[in-house]
């Protein structure tokens, strides 16, 4: 059996500026619900799916701009929007609801499991927060509660 893989996050621009350290044998998933070309352009698939759905994406931007109004930088405008719609509770209640999500999450935990390594890429960077690392978390838990 081979060794297991590896679970790992980044970001658009930090691959397209060689930001993070890749071996060049990481399979890169896209979790972005609304990619643009450029965007897929850099990974070698992508599951709007597993990016948040569009009526959190819409409420998390329209907090974001009403910050950013009040003076908030760009970062901190968005870091701030995230409690303001409970942007991870709902995510999460997201992704256990929806037997897409489930099934996208099972067949890339079979690919670690079998030993590839999987990098989630979204576009937020590495100052604000993004659901990849929550897709991260739940699959690395998939994997944990598979192999205890």
């Amino acid at each position: 059996m081979a060794d297991r893989g590896r679970v790992r996050e980044t970001y658009h621009a930090a691959i397209q500026h060689d930001l993070v350290d890749l071996d060049g044998d990481e399979h890169l998933v896209g979790v972005v619900r609304r990619p643009t070309g450029w965007f897929r352009s850099v990974v070698d698939e992508n599951h709007p799916d597993l990016g948040p759905p569009d009526a959190l994406l819409d409420e998390t931007k329209a907090a974001q701009e009403d910050l950013a109004m009040q003076g908030f930088c760009t970062e901190e405008a968005h870091n701030a929007a995230w409690p303001q719609v409970n942007f991870e509770e709902r995510y999460r209640e997201y992704v256990a609801g929806s037997e897409a999500v489930d099934a996208l999450l099972e067949a890339l935990a079979d690919r670690v499991r079998a030993g590839e390594d999987v990098v989630l890429v979204c576009y937020e960077g590495d100052d604000k927060r993004c659901h990849r690392r929550i897709l991260q978390d739940l699959l690395r838990d998939r994997l944990d509660g598979a192999t205890s």
